[in-house]
Protein backbone atom coordinates (compact mmCIF):
# COMPACT_ATOMS: atom_id res chain seq x y z
CA UNK A 1 0.00 0.00 0.00
CA UNK A 2 1.36 3.33 -0.81
CA UNK A 3 1.65 5.93 1.45
CA UNK A 4 -1.10 8.12 -0.76
CA UNK A 5 -3.02 5.63 -0.30
CA UNK A 6 -2.65 4.72 3.26
CA UNK A 7 -3.05 8.89 3.92
CA UNK A 8 -6.57 8.30 1.71
CA UNK A 9 -7.62 5.97 4.12
CA UNK A 10 -6.87 7.81 7.26
CA UNK A 11 -8.80 10.76 5.98
CA UNK A 12 -11.91 8.66 4.89
CA UNK A 13 -12.07 6.91 8.62
CA UNK A 14 -13.98 8.15 11.33
CA UNK A 15 -12.42 8.62 14.67
CA UNK A 16 -14.09 6.74 17.76
CA UNK A 17 -12.37 6.90 21.32
CA UNK A 18 -11.14 3.68 22.72
CA UNK A 19 -14.36 0.82 23.60
CA UNK A 20 -16.84 2.98 22.03
CA UNK A 21 -18.63 0.92 18.68
CA UNK A 22 -18.43 1.94 15.08
CA UNK A 23 -21.28 3.50 14.05
CA UNK A 24 -23.20 1.09 11.26
CA UNK A 25 -24.83 3.22 8.23
CA UNK A 26 -28.63 3.03 8.68
CA UNK A 27 -31.15 1.91 5.89
CA UNK A 28 -32.63 5.08 3.97
CA UNK A 29 -35.52 6.33 5.95
CA UNK A 30 -38.43 5.24 4.94
CA UNK A 31 -41.59 6.92 2.24
CA UNK A 32 -43.66 9.70 4.11
CA UNK A 33 -46.37 9.08 1.50
CA UNK A 34 -50.63 7.77 1.73
CA UNK A 35 -53.33 7.95 -1.11
CA UNK A 36 -53.30 11.69 -0.63
CA UNK A 37 -50.03 12.66 -1.13
CA UNK A 38 -49.45 14.73 -4.39
CA UNK A 39 -46.23 15.78 -5.69
CA UNK A 40 -45.22 18.09 -8.60
CA UNK A 41 -42.26 17.00 -11.53
CA UNK A 42 -39.07 17.50 -9.88
CA UNK A 43 -40.43 17.32 -6.17
CA UNK A 44 -38.36 13.86 -4.26
CA UNK A 45 -40.42 11.56 -2.35
CA UNK A 46 -40.37 12.38 0.92
CA UNK A 47 -39.10 10.08 3.51
CA UNK A 48 -38.27 10.26 7.46
CA UNK A 49 -35.10 11.54 6.97
CA UNK A 50 -36.10 15.00 5.76
CA UNK A 51 -35.93 17.71 8.12
CA UNK A 52 -39.46 18.06 9.55
CA UNK A 53 -40.26 21.67 11.32
CA UNK A 54 -39.65 22.14 15.05
CA UNK A 55 -42.55 23.48 16.88
CA UNK A 56 -42.21 24.64 20.58
CA UNK A 57 -45.02 25.15 23.08
CA UNK A 58 -45.98 28.42 22.23
CA UNK A 59 -47.26 26.62 18.93
CA UNK A 60 -49.46 24.57 20.73
CA UNK A 61 -51.17 26.13 23.55
CA UNK A 62 -54.19 28.10 22.31
CA UNK A 63 -55.07 31.27 24.68
CA UNK A 64 -57.66 31.38 27.76
CA UNK A 65 -59.67 33.48 26.08
CA UNK A 66 -59.50 31.11 22.56
CA UNK A 67 -60.28 28.21 25.05
CA UNK A 68 -63.39 29.87 26.82
CA UNK A 69 -64.69 30.50 23.28
CA UNK A 70 -64.42 26.94 22.14
CA UNK A 71 -65.92 26.12 24.95
CA UNK A 72 -68.91 27.97 24.90
CA UNK A 73 -68.97 27.28 21.34
CA UNK A 74 -68.94 23.30 21.87
CA UNK A 75 -71.60 23.70 25.00
CA UNK A 76 -74.08 26.25 22.77
CA UNK A 77 -74.37 23.86 19.58
CA UNK A 78 -77.83 23.17 17.97
CA UNK A 79 -80.56 22.37 20.04
CA UNK A 80 -81.20 19.20 18.22
CA UNK A 81 -77.85 18.34 18.62
CA UNK A 82 -77.70 18.53 21.85
CA UNK A 83 -81.15 16.40 22.61
CA UNK A 84 -79.30 13.84 20.40
CA UNK A 85 -75.98 13.79 22.34
CA UNK A 86 -77.93 13.77 25.86
CA UNK A 87 -79.61 10.99 24.83
CA UNK A 88 -77.14 9.01 23.42
CA UNK A 89 -74.94 9.96 26.53
CA UNK A 90 -77.53 8.98 28.93
CA UNK A 91 -77.97 5.35 27.21
CA UNK A 92 -73.97 4.92 27.06
CA UNK A 93 -74.11 5.55 30.56
CA UNK A 94 -76.48 2.71 31.62
CA UNK A 95 -74.53 0.70 29.17
CA UNK A 96 -70.79 1.32 30.74
CA UNK A 97 -69.65 2.32 27.36
CA UNK A 98 -67.31 5.76 26.25
CA UNK A 99 -69.77 8.33 24.70
CA UNK A 100 -67.48 10.58 23.38
CA UNK A 101 -65.35 9.70 21.35
CA UNK A 102 -67.00 6.53 20.95
CA UNK A 103 -66.22 2.88 19.27
CA UNK A 104 -67.83 2.09 15.96
CA UNK A 105 -69.24 -0.94 17.56
CA UNK A 106 -70.88 1.48 20.03
CA UNK A 107 -72.36 3.29 17.70
CA UNK A 108 -73.64 0.49 15.40
CA UNK A 109 -75.10 -0.33 18.70
CA UNK A 110 -76.93 2.86 19.27
CA UNK A 111 -78.44 2.48 15.99
CA UNK A 112 -79.91 -1.12 16.39
CA UNK A 113 -81.40 0.35 19.52
CA UNK A 114 -83.09 3.24 17.98
CA UNK A 115 -84.38 0.77 15.68
CA UNK A 116 -85.58 -1.38 18.63
CA UNK A 117 -88.25 1.31 19.57
CA UNK A 118 -89.39 1.45 15.78
CA UNK A 119 -88.59 5.43 15.32
CA UNK A 120 -89.02 6.12 11.77
CA UNK A 121 -86.35 6.38 9.50
CA UNK A 122 -85.56 9.82 9.15
CA UNK A 123 -85.61 10.65 12.74
CA UNK A 124 -83.49 7.26 12.80
CA UNK A 125 -81.39 8.44 10.64
CA UNK A 126 -81.20 12.44 11.25
CA UNK A 127 -79.91 11.80 15.51
CA UNK A 128 -77.28 8.98 14.50
CA UNK A 129 -76.22 11.76 12.16
CA UNK A 130 -75.85 14.48 14.58
CA UNK A 131 -74.16 12.15 16.94
CA UNK A 132 -71.41 11.33 14.69
CA UNK A 133 -70.85 15.10 13.46
CA UNK A 134 -70.48 15.64 17.49
CA UNK A 135 -67.57 13.61 17.35
CA UNK A 136 -63.80 15.07 17.63
CA UNK A 137 -61.68 15.81 14.48
CA UNK A 138 -60.60 12.62 13.31
CA UNK A 139 -62.56 10.62 15.90
CA UNK A 140 -65.65 9.85 13.92
CA UNK A 141 -67.24 5.81 13.94
CA UNK A 142 -67.52 4.10 10.73
CA UNK A 143 -71.33 4.32 10.02
CA UNK A 144 -71.32 1.52 6.87
CA UNK A 145 -72.37 -1.42 9.81
CA UNK A 146 -75.20 1.57 10.79
CA UNK A 147 -76.23 2.10 7.59
CA UNK A 148 -76.56 -1.57 6.38
CA UNK A 149 -78.80 -1.94 9.26
CA UNK A 150 -80.72 0.68 8.17
CA UNK A 151 -81.18 -0.48 5.28
CA UNK A 152 -82.54 -3.89 6.48
CA UNK A 153 -84.48 -1.89 8.96
CA UNK A 154 -86.49 0.00 6.22
CA UNK A 155 -87.74 -2.64 4.03
CA UNK A 156 -88.95 -4.87 7.28
CA UNK A 157 -90.93 -1.88 8.59
CA UNK A 158 -93.10 -0.07 6.28
CA UNK A 159 -94.89 2.54 8.57
CA UNK A 160 -91.02 3.51 9.90
CA UNK A 161 -91.02 5.13 6.22
CA UNK A 162 -93.98 7.28 6.86
CA UNK A 163 -93.57 11.42 7.46
CA UNK A 164 -96.13 13.11 9.23
CA UNK A 165 -95.86 16.82 8.51
CA UNK A 166 -96.93 19.46 10.37
CA UNK A 167 -100.61 20.82 9.93
CA UNK A 168 -100.08 24.04 8.02
CA UNK A 169 -101.57 27.22 9.82
CA UNK A 170 -103.03 29.08 6.76
CA UNK A 171 -104.50 32.44 6.87
CA UNK A 172 -108.10 31.21 8.09
CA UNK A 173 -106.29 29.79 11.05
CA UNK A 174 -103.87 32.02 11.46
CA UNK A 175 -105.94 35.31 12.45
CA UNK A 176 -107.99 33.79 14.92
CA UNK A 177 -104.87 32.20 16.69
CA UNK A 178 -103.62 36.07 16.65
CA UNK A 179 -106.80 37.54 18.03
CA UNK A 180 -107.24 34.76 20.74
CA UNK A 181 -103.33 36.01 21.61
CA UNK A 182 -104.59 39.62 21.81
CA UNK A 183 -107.83 39.21 23.55
CA UNK A 184 -106.26 40.10 27.19
CA UNK A 185 -104.47 42.90 25.75
CA UNK A 186 -101.67 41.72 27.63
CA UNK A 187 -97.84 42.30 26.78
CA UNK A 188 -97.45 38.63 26.12
CA UNK A 189 -100.08 38.39 23.83
CA UNK A 190 -98.34 41.14 22.09
CA UNK A 191 -95.34 39.30 21.89
CA UNK A 192 -97.33 36.10 20.66
CA UNK A 193 -99.31 37.40 17.98
CA UNK A 194 -96.25 39.26 16.47
CA UNK A 195 -94.28 36.32 16.70
CA UNK A 196 -97.01 34.50 15.17
CA UNK A 197 -97.43 36.81 12.29
CA UNK A 198 -94.02 37.16 12.02
CA UNK A 199 -93.48 33.28 11.31
CA UNK A 200 -95.93 32.88 8.74
CA UNK A 201 -94.50 35.79 6.74
CA UNK A 202 -90.72 35.34 7.19
CA UNK A 203 -91.19 31.42 5.97
CA UNK A 204 -88.67 30.99 8.63
CA UNK A 205 -87.29 28.08 11.09
CA UNK A 206 -88.33 28.33 14.65
CA UNK A 207 -84.65 28.53 15.57
CA UNK A 208 -84.55 31.84 12.91
CA UNK A 209 -87.33 33.40 14.36
CA UNK A 210 -86.16 33.68 17.95
CA UNK A 211 -81.98 33.68 17.15
CA UNK A 212 -83.15 37.75 15.72
CA UNK A 213 -81.97 40.67 17.08
CA UNK A 214 -83.48 44.40 17.36
CA UNK A 215 -80.64 45.44 15.37
CA UNK A 216 -81.46 42.75 12.17
CA UNK A 217 -85.08 44.94 11.84
CA UNK A 218 -85.89 47.83 10.53
CA UNK A 219 -89.66 48.52 10.30
CA UNK A 220 -91.20 50.87 7.89
CA UNK A 221 -94.48 52.02 7.57
CA UNK A 222 -95.27 49.13 4.99
CA UNK A 223 -92.90 46.42 5.10
CA UNK A 224 -90.75 44.90 7.89
CA UNK A 225 -87.04 44.81 6.93
CA UNK A 226 -84.77 41.82 7.96
CA UNK A 227 -80.92 41.62 7.69
CA UNK A 228 -80.15 37.70 8.05
CA UNK A 229 -76.59 36.80 8.33
CA UNK A 230 -76.63 33.27 7.09
CA UNK A 231 -79.38 30.31 7.57
CA UNK A 232 -79.54 26.50 6.76
CA UNK A 233 -79.24 26.39 3.08
CA UNK A 234 -77.42 30.06 2.97
CA UNK A 235 -74.30 29.23 5.05
CA UNK A 236 -71.75 32.59 5.81
CA UNK A 237 -74.47 34.32 2.64
CA UNK A 238 -76.25 37.43 4.21
CA UNK A 239 -79.50 38.32 2.89
CA UNK A 240 -81.76 41.25 3.22
CA UNK A 241 -85.36 40.42 2.94
CA UNK A 242 -88.52 42.33 2.49
CA UNK A 243 -91.57 41.60 4.36
CA UNK A 244 -94.51 43.66 3.09
CA UNK A 245 -97.40 44.17 5.11
CA UNK A 246 -100.64 43.03 4.62
CA UNK A 247 -104.09 44.55 5.88
CA UNK A 248 -105.37 40.98 7.86
CA UNK A 249 -101.73 39.82 9.03
CA UNK A 250 -100.67 43.90 10.32
CA UNK A 251 -97.54 42.92 10.67
CA UNK A 252 -95.97 46.29 10.85
CA UNK A 253 -98.38 47.06 13.95
CA UNK A 254 -98.53 44.10 15.34
CA UNK A 255 -94.53 44.16 15.67
CA UNK A 256 -94.19 47.89 16.05
CA UNK A 257 -96.62 47.46 19.19
CA UNK A 258 -94.27 44.55 20.30
CA UNK A 259 -90.66 46.69 19.79
CA UNK A 260 -92.34 49.81 21.22
CA UNK A 261 -92.91 47.85 24.50
CA UNK A 262 -89.56 46.63 24.86
CA UNK A 263 -88.35 50.39 23.95
CA UNK A 264 -90.13 51.31 27.08
CA UNK A 265 -88.46 48.68 29.20
CA UNK A 266 -84.93 49.91 27.83
CA UNK A 267 -84.68 47.60 25.41
CA UNK A 268 -83.43 48.43 21.85
CA UNK A 269 -80.65 45.82 21.18
CA UNK A 270 -80.33 41.98 21.81
CA UNK A 271 -83.32 38.95 20.80
CA UNK A 272 -86.52 40.32 19.54
CA UNK A 273 -88.36 37.99 21.05
CA UNK A 274 -88.14 37.71 24.86
CA UNK A 275 -89.94 35.84 27.71
CA UNK A 276 -92.25 37.75 29.64
CA UNK A 277 -93.23 37.77 33.12
CA UNK A 278 -96.75 37.33 34.84
CA UNK A 279 -96.62 41.35 35.36
CA UNK A 280 -95.94 42.32 31.98
CA UNK A 281 -91.94 43.09 32.95
CA UNK A 282 -89.27 41.67 30.21
CA UNK A 283 -87.61 38.77 32.03
CA UNK A 284 -83.36 39.21 31.81
CA UNK A 285 -81.06 37.14 32.43
CA UNK A 286 -79.18 39.50 34.88
CA UNK A 287 -81.92 39.26 37.21
CA UNK A 288 -82.74 35.51 36.83
CA UNK A 289 -79.06 34.34 37.34
CA UNK A 290 -80.49 31.20 38.92
CA UNK A 291 -83.17 30.30 36.01
CA UNK A 292 -81.08 31.36 32.91
CA UNK A 293 -80.14 29.08 30.22
CA UNK A 294 -77.68 28.61 28.09
CA UNK A 295 -79.47 31.02 25.68
CA UNK A 296 -79.80 33.89 27.83
CA UNK A 297 -82.55 36.11 26.58
CA UNK A 298 -82.88 34.50 23.78
CA UNK A 299 -86.39 32.68 23.35
CA UNK A 300 -85.71 28.75 23.08
CA UNK A 301 -87.25 26.96 19.60
CA UNK A 302 -89.60 24.80 21.68
CA UNK A 303 -90.94 28.07 23.30
CA UNK A 304 -92.45 29.26 19.66
CA UNK A 305 -93.93 25.32 19.37
CA UNK A 306 -95.54 25.70 22.91
CA UNK A 307 -97.14 28.84 22.35
CA UNK A 308 -98.36 28.08 18.66
CA UNK A 309 -99.70 24.82 20.00
CA UNK A 310 -101.35 26.73 22.90
CA UNK A 311 -103.18 29.25 20.81
CA UNK A 312 -104.18 26.77 18.23
CA UNK A 313 -106.09 25.05 21.24
CA UNK A 314 -107.48 28.12 22.62
CA UNK A 315 -108.75 29.46 19.24
CA UNK A 316 -110.46 26.16 19.17
CA UNK A 317 -109.43 24.45 16.15
CA UNK A 318 -108.74 21.27 14.77
CA UNK A 319 -106.24 19.85 12.46
CA UNK A 320 -107.10 16.47 10.12
CA UNK A 321 -104.61 14.48 12.44
CA UNK A 322 -101.69 16.18 11.08
CA UNK A 323 -99.66 17.57 14.54
CA UNK A 324 -99.41 21.62 15.29
CA UNK A 325 -95.73 22.66 15.73
CA UNK A 326 -94.18 25.53 15.57
CA UNK A 327 -92.92 24.69 11.59
CA UNK A 328 -97.10 25.15 10.61
CA UNK A 329 -96.44 28.67 10.52
CA UNK A 330 -93.36 27.96 7.50
CA UNK A 331 -96.09 25.09 6.12
CA UNK A 332 -98.83 27.37 6.11
CA UNK A 333 -96.78 30.41 4.60
CA UNK A 334 -95.56 27.86 1.65
CA UNK A 335 -99.14 26.10 1.21
CA UNK A 336 -100.98 29.73 0.90
CA UNK A 337 -98.50 30.83 -1.50
CA UNK A 338 -98.65 27.82 -3.48
CA UNK A 339 -102.88 27.14 -3.75
CA UNK A 340 -102.28 30.93 -4.95
CA UNK A 341 -100.61 30.65 -7.93
CA UNK A 342 -97.13 31.16 -6.46
CA UNK A 343 -94.43 29.63 -9.14
CA UNK A 344 -91.31 27.54 -7.92
CA UNK A 345 -88.80 30.47 -7.83
CA UNK A 346 -90.97 32.70 -6.08
CA UNK A 347 -91.86 29.24 -3.45
CA UNK A 348 -88.02 29.09 -3.49
CA UNK A 349 -87.01 32.29 -2.43
CA UNK A 350 -90.14 33.21 0.18
CA UNK A 351 -89.14 30.36 2.26
CA UNK A 352 -85.04 30.35 1.00
CA UNK A 353 -85.23 26.98 0.27
CA UNK A 354 -82.14 25.49 -2.37
CA UNK A 355 -82.66 26.75 -5.86
CA UNK A 356 -84.44 23.80 -7.34
CA UNK A 357 -85.80 22.52 -4.14
CA UNK A 358 -89.12 19.86 -4.29
CA UNK A 359 -89.80 20.48 -0.67
CA UNK A 360 -92.21 23.27 -0.85
CA UNK A 361 -94.16 21.60 -3.40
CA UNK A 362 -94.29 18.18 -2.98
CA UNK A 363 -94.66 18.96 1.42
CA UNK A 364 -97.18 22.11 1.58
CA UNK A 365 -98.42 22.67 -2.06
CA UNK A 366 -99.64 18.94 -2.99
CA UNK A 367 -100.74 17.06 -0.11
CA UNK A 368 -103.24 20.49 0.12
CA UNK A 369 -104.25 19.90 -3.43
CA UNK A 370 -104.93 16.31 -2.88
CA UNK A 371 -107.47 17.00 0.07
CA UNK A 372 -109.22 19.07 -2.06
CA UNK A 373 -109.53 16.41 -4.96
CA UNK A 374 -112.45 13.88 -5.23
CA UNK A 375 -113.34 12.33 -8.41
CA UNK A 376 -116.53 11.32 -6.77
CA UNK A 377 -117.89 14.87 -7.29
CA UNK A 378 -118.37 14.18 -11.09
CA UNK A 379 -120.93 11.39 -9.79
CA UNK A 380 -124.52 12.38 -9.88
CA UNK A 381 -126.01 12.83 -6.49
CA UNK A 382 -128.04 9.67 -6.07
CA UNK A 383 -131.57 9.98 -5.38
CA UNK A 384 -133.75 6.90 -4.48
CA UNK A 385 -137.10 9.66 -4.37
CA UNK A 386 -136.73 9.84 -7.99
CA UNK A 387 -136.94 6.48 -8.64
CA UNK A 388 -140.40 5.72 -6.93
CA UNK A 389 -141.75 8.61 -8.25
CA UNK A 390 -141.67 7.25 -12.04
Amino acid sequence: MSVDAADEEIVDAELVEDGELVPVDEPAGRPLVDQHTVLLPGEHIPTSDDPGTTYTERDLYVSEETAQAIKEAEEEGSPQRRTAMGLFEAWCAEQGRVAKPCTTATYTEYGRHLMSRKLKVTTIRHYMSLIRTSMPPGKKPDNSLFLLLLTQYRKKNKRALRRKEAFPITLPYLLPMMEKAEADDRPIGWRDSAMLAFGYRFLGRSVEDVDLDLEDLTILDDMVVVWLAEDKTHKGEEQTIYLHDREDLRLVFRMRRWVGYLAEQCITTGPVFREVKRNGAVASSETRAKTATKRGDYLRPQTVNERVKLWFHKAGLKTDGRPVSSHSLRAGGATDLGMNGATDEELEEAGRWKKGSRIPRERYVRPAKDTSKDPFKKVPMHDPQAKTQR
